[in-house]
């Protein structure tokens, strides 16, 4: 099993909504594992939709017959700018009554500035070849992907031990002792999680990395 350390750096603001509080919108420091899985195209979602439902499990399990699996990545340099927009309410009609306003209104934006940085790992049983930009989030922000180290997996065995990434709970096998919860959608992560399962390790970049074996992509239900 391999292991790509990958480090993101954005070109362009990078907004999405990890949290609604009131008019303010704010985008948060971790990326979940389903966005960047779409945005290094190792899994693809068709252009049109029919219904407004997302096809996670159709579109991100075939990667697990592959043994391609995408960690979650945590912010290791981000700023923040924020941003006020405006919109129309468009109220045509009220009791079959044509509407005689056109109410403004606005919001801000707490997005992630120009060159912040993020850290993940791609793990793979064959080789991969990354793509250099990516585009992520509602602006589709242009982000530079650089591989840091390729470096190969050896078991550790089982063991209660802290993760070295952010990971998705429901993705990984044995039981969560200790985390911290981050809430965000589609599903909440978890950051220093300490695990009871089995484990993988290596030297990267003069770090002991550590990762659970066996995480794949799993959906409830």
């Amino acid at each position: 099993m391999r292991l790509y350390l990958c480090r993101l750096t954005f070109h362009e603001n990078l907004f999405y909504a990890t949290r609604e509080i009131g008019r303010l919108y704010e985008t948060g420091r971790y990326l979940h594992n389903y966005a960047l899985t779409y945005a290094l195209g190792l899994a693809v979602a068709p252009y049109f939709h029919a219904q407004q439902v997302p096809g996670y499990a159709e579109e991100l399990s075939p990667l697990n017959s592959r043994g391609i699996y995408v960690t979650p990545a945590r912010g290791t340099s981000v700023r923040y700018e924020l941003a006020t927009f405006k919109y129309a309410d468009n109220a045509y009609r009220v009791k079959m009554a044509p509407s005689s306003r056109n109410t403004p209104s606005y919001g801000r934006a707490k997005e992630i500035a120009v060159n912040s940085q993020f850290e993940f790992a791609v793990l793979s049983r064959e080789s991969l070849t990354l793509p250099r930009w990516v585009r992520m989030g509602l602006w589709r922000s242009k982000a530079l992907l650089e591989c840091l180290a390729e470096v190969e997996l050896r078991t550790l065995g089982r063991g209660e031990y802290v993760a070295s990434f952010p990971l998705n709970p429901l993705d990984v096998s044995g039981g969560l002792r200790v985390y911290d919860l981050i809430s965000m959608p589609p599903s909440s992560l978890v950051e220093h999680a300490r695990v009871e399962t089995e484990w993988l390790s290596a030297e990267v970049a003069g770090r002991t990395v550590l990762v659970p074996a066996g995480m794949s992509y799993r959906f409830e239900g």
